[in-house]
């Protein structure tokens, strides 16, 4: 068992949480059931399934968690790209969200990788 709160890649997520939780302030008030309700379900996904991969007993069980975690990553993104795109936040507010996603992505694929050579 690993202890998920020392992983970078769980800490990195719950940061893309917290970043996307701040965005969602912005959002129109009609969206709040909607698209902002979706996003942050998806956000709050990531570093719980990280977490839970982490508490798993076999390294084979952690990197399907890592899995279905990179499949909310990539969700995420494209909801952010659909929030750029409809305009409904600034753009300066959404980069470091998709600079974070893809750096949470490539560090899962590392992780996924060593799991998988143990």
């Amino acid at each position: 068992m690993n202890k998920y709160e020392d992983l970078k890649i769980w800490q990195k997520a719950m940061d893309l949480v917290e970043l996307i939780y701040e965005l969602m302030k912005d959002m129109p008030a009609d969206e709040i059931y909607g698209l902002t309700s979706q996003i942050k379900r998806c956000s709050i996904s990531i570093p719980s399934n990280i977490a839970e991969g982490a508490g798993r007993n076999s390294n084979k069980q952690f990197a399907h968690f890592l899995s279905i975690a990179n499949g909310s990553t990539t969700e995420l993104e494209t909801q952010i790209l659909l929030v750029q795109r409809l305009k409904s936040c600034s753009e300066h507010k959404i980069k470091p969200i998709l600079d974070i996603c893809i750096e949470v992505k490539k560090m899962n694929f590392s992780l996924q990788r060593s799991l998988n050579k143990e």
